[in-house]
């Protein structure tokens, strides 16, 4: 897990803003399959926030205690009934069932060892209504871009955002990958044009490849039912930037 790196909700929100093809999507699939929603990694509720302006029960389980504030707050604000949980999604009891679950912006790989993953699994089996779906999403890993994780800070200027107290933030990222656990580590480093690392966090980031997923599913209970390459909805390819996984029980 990676708590430090969401200690600072507002900065998560500034770096990584609700991008509309994947709110759009996750609120298709609540239209889709209707009824109440869970969300495991809720976040700021970038996307649970408009699935319950839809007028869908949404529940959000977190582990960040700073992100369910911010989630509150931003319900709050825009009048949306939700109802937030402070949770491990590795093993949770909320005591009901749900339509849909989803895990969302690659969440689910901050769980690194096989068996989070499958007990994270499991309990989304128990939680699933008859008929539920379990929806989710993480990048599928290139094996080009981890080779070059060498430790060197370089400079990610798409990920630059302007901060409304300190101006435009420059973000630069230093990392490596072990092989062995599957796991990229890296350091985040937050500098503005005054002031160097104002801010540093780590992050560890696990990568599911592709032929191990169903396996790892299938463990938890669950099977893999379609994969899609991409927001709109395009078959999976190797060569697909995300891999956006509709489960249901086996």
């Amino acid at each position: 897990m990676s708590e430090p790196f969401y200690s600072d909700a507002k900065l998560y929100d500034r770096l990584f803003p609700g991008r509309a093809p994947a709110v759009d999507f996750y609120r298709a699939e609540a239209d889709r399959q209707g009824g109440s929603v869970l969300e495991l990694g809720c976040g700021t509720g970038n996307k649970l926030i408009p699935i319950a302006s839809d007028g869908h029960p949404c529940v959000g389980l977190e582990l960040s205690t700073a992100m369910l504030a911010e989630a509150q707050r931003k319900a709050d604000e825009r009048g949306v009934e939700l109802e937030l949980v402070e949770g491990d999604m590795r093993e949770f009891d909320l005591g009901r069932t749900f339509d849909l679950v989803i895990v969302a912006a690659n969440s689910l790989l901050h769980l690194h060892e096989t068996q989070d993953l499958v007990d994270c699994f499991r309990s989304v089996r128990r939680h699933l209504a008859p008929g539920g779906r379990l929806v989710f999403d993480g990048f599928n890993p290139s094996v080009q871009m981890l080779a070059h994780a060498d430790g060197v800070r370089r400079r990610r200027e798409a990920l630059s955002f302007v901060d409304p107290d300190r101006g435009v933030m420059h973000v630069d990222v230093a990392e490596t990958y072990d092989a062995a656990a599957q796991v990229t580590r890296a350091r985040w480093y937050f500098s503005t044009e005054s002031e160097a690392d104002v801010a540093v966090a780590p992050l560890e980031i696990r990568s599911i490849f592709p032929q191990e997923l169903p396996l790892l599913l299938a463990l938890g209970g669950l099977r893999l039912v379609e994969r899609f390459g991409d927001w709109s909805g395009r078959p999976f390819t190797g060569d697909a930037p995300v891999q956006l996984c509709v489960c249901e029980s086996d």
